[in-house]
């Protein structure tokens, strides 16, 4: 595992230490979980953007009137 160093407002690092206490954790912990999470939505992301190049080709095709879209 690697070591980072970061820098925040003292009063924030202390609140942030708080809420992790409250949720049975470690500020470092809650930081980890935080940057999987954060990394995972830019996965997301990426894998949102690669499929709609794969679909581009792909047409919708003719407008629907409300009542055509509303049919059961």
């Amino acid at each position: 595992m690697k070591t980072i160093t970061l820098s925040a407002d003292e009063h924030l690092i202390e609140q942030a230490r708080i809420v992790a206490r409250l949720q049975g954790k470690t500020l470092n912990a809650a930081f980890r979980q935080w940057l999987e999470e954060f990394t995972r939505k830019e996965s997301s992301v990426e894998q949102y953007d690669a499929l709609m190049k794969r679909l581009k080709h792909v047409k919708a095709g003719d407008s629907f009137t409300r009542d055509e879209m509303n049919r059961r």
